[in-house]
């Protein structure tokens, strides 16, 4: 059955490939029911090793990832795949609880719902995900968009790639774009609420601290120091701006 604002895919359109990975099954066909007449292609898995093999061998473009899974818990199934991909993971907590949100998104979750979430808000945000990693393949077609070099960092909007000392930066797509959008604004404060709707494409509650899990990842990959920052500078009750080391 479709819900108000939900769209039917259009003929002709590619279907999104999308892994469950939760051991509970009637979960899995309940969301797969829902799911496949909105236009995606939706298979299973139900333990953490079963699920790690086919992210790692299928082309999936989002994964909707359990945290509380028997042989291998979720925590540790992101950990893997983010050592050989930056598919976007959507991750399931059982209430939702702030310390599994926290450690997801430091390992590399792109975002996260409670297991009680709402179909709607399912379907909202893997389509934002999916919109995200479909830009991602896109843009990797050269093109003539300027790139952005700020001391030794160039962000390159047009192949997606962050380069430090011209070696590139392992980032998942929502890593990348937080970058680029602290480096087309180089120089001037962005609000979170600002970076969430420019990276997330969704709103969020004023308590949704999440971006500042993904700046602190940032930082590390960028050898950056919060308390000294090159690059990174916090700019407390106003938000993140991108400054150039050199200046």
């Amino acid at each position: 059955m479709l819900t108000e604002g939900a769209r039917r895919p259009q003929a002709g359109e590619i279907k999104p490939r999308l892994l469950i990975i939760d051991d509970d099954k009637k979960l899995c066909r309940l969301i797969r029911d829902y799911l496949e007449p909105m236009g995606f292609e939706v298979e299973a898995a139900h333990t953490g090793p079963e699920g790690l093999e086919k992210a790692q061998t299928g082309q999936f473009q989002a994964i909707i990832l359990d945290v509380m899974l028997p042989a291998m818990d979720g925590f540790e199934v992101l950990r893997l795949l983010r050592r050989t991909s930056d598919v976007p993971v959507l991750m399931l907590t059982a209430r939702g609880e702030e310390p599994d949100r926290i450690v997801g998104l430091e390992i590399g979750a792109d975002d996260y719902l409670p297991k009680t979430f709402s179909t709607r808000e399912l379907l909202a945000r893997l389509r934002a995900v999916v919109r995200r990693s479909s830009r991602t393949v896109v843009s990797a077609q050269p093109q003539n968009e300027p790139e952005i070099q700020v001391g030794a960092l160039r962000v390159i909007h047009a192949s997606r790639v962050a380069l430090l000392a011209n070696q590139p930066l392992t980032l998942t797509p929502v890593e990348f774009d937080l970058l680029a959008a602290l480096a087309r604004a180089r120089g001037r404060v962005k609000s979170r609420e600002q970076l969430l709707e420019e990276i997330r494409e969704r709103h969020y509650d004023v308590f949704d601290r999440s971006i500042d899990v993904h700046v602190s990842t940032l930082r590390r990959k960028l050898g950056d120091d919060a308390r000294d920052p090159r690059y990174i500078r916090t700019v407390r009750s106003a938000g993140y701006m991108l400054i150039n080391p050199d200046a």
